[in-house]
């Protein structure tokens, strides 16, 4: 049996990912990161919604979350599963401020996470985004809150449980990735 693991991330961005309106990750990194700081170490994960309450002030799209954070014995949904295609570490503030047709966060959310800590940087991750057919709903833990980024999951054999499919085809996805890349590359 494979260890699945999750990617903690605010519910409104699990949301656009899994309507193809995102298609990166930007991550400084969580307090738990540990000594070596955060990394994609993980090129297969879990979307984990998070539940943070001042969310849907932090990004440029409308929404409307109120429910509370998880709390132990919350049953949570997972329904979207990623690829990474690539990840990098991103030092000129230039190259994320123009990934902003791709994502959802303000640009005052990124600049200070960008300016967090001893260097100015931020970890980038190109993914595939996949919906599961049938949600995986999992026992939230205490062991799956704080401020960390990837967390353990139930041991599950290979794909997703009940399958997936891509968010977006594969052309507007190659087409995505060329437009990414070509932002990252000037």
């Amino acid at each position: 049996m494979e260890q699945a693991v999750a990617f903690k991330e605010w519910e409104v961005v699990c949301d656009a990912l899994g309507r193809g309106t995102q298609c990166v990750l930007l991550r400084k990194g969580g307090i738990h990161e540990g000594r070596e700081g955060f990394s994609f170490k993980h090129e297969r994960f879990y979307l984990f919604p998070t539940r943070f309450h001042e969310q849907a002030g932090q990004v440029r799209i409308s929404c409307d979350f109120q429910a509370p954070e998880w709390e132990p014995g919350d049953m949570v949904p997972l329904r979207w599963f990623c690829e990474a295609v690539w990840a990098r570490t991103l030092t000129d503030w230039e190259q994320v401020r123009r990934l902003a047709p791709f994502h959802v966060w303000k640009e005052e959310v990124l600049r200070q996470r960008f300016g967090w800590g001893k260097e100015d940087r931020i970890h980038c991750a190109l993914v595939r985004v996949h919906r599961m057919l049938e949600p995986w709903t999992i026992t939230y833990e205490k062991k799956h809150g704080g401020c960390r980024t990837w967390v353990d999951l139930p041991e599950v054999g290979g794909e997703p449980p009940g399958g997936m499919t891509p968010v977006v085809p594969d052309a507007e996805f190659a087409d995505q990735q060329r437009q990414v890349e070509a932002v990252l590359d000037h």
